[in-house]
């Protein structure tokens, strides 16, 4: 789903994000869920995505890098990046080190991402959160269909 808002200056932008492994803890069909909200949770852009064979973690990270190239094209300069991985969160927060070498990869990915915006801010919130609801959706959906 997208609207018409692209270019507006100095967007303050959410994104929501979920990403979901069949086999969660091992590689397994996994995909990718996010959407991309005005500051008023006005939906911008939603999308699922199946992304192949990866670990629930490595889906949570490939959907936040997926969401904040999309806020770019939005134009967005602030970003308040809203997960239900906790491990993501404080891991990008400096909470916890990263210690996967294939998390570490996307791990600075996101961090070079973070560069292109004025500030961008992570916070965790429960599963049950109306938006992760939906992006959660989107993953299911897209693991079903496995990229049809």
């Amino acid at each position: 789903m997208e609207f018409d808002c692209k270019g507006k200056p100095n967007m303050i932008l959410n994104i929501y994000t979920d990403g979901g492994s069949r086999n969660n803890g091992a590689e397994g069909e996994s995909a990718i869920g996010f959407i991309v909200c005005t500051q008023e949770n006005k939906i911008l852009y939603e999308k699922g995505q199946y992304i192949g064979k990866g670990t629930n973690n490595q889906a949570e990270y490939t959907a936040l890098i997926s969401a904040l190239k999309m806020a770019k094209v939005y134009n967005g300069k602030e970003i308040n990046c809203y997960s239900d991985s906790q491990l993501m969160v404080k891991q990008l927060l400096g909470e916890y080190r990263v210690k996967n070498p294939g998390l570490r990869v996307l791990f600075e990915k996101v961090k070079e991402l973070e560069g292109e915006f004025k500030t961008v801010s992570y916070t965790h919130v429960k599963r049950e959160h109306n938006m992760i609801v939906i992006a959660d959706s989107l993953v299911n959906k897209a693991l079903d269909n496995k990229g049809k």
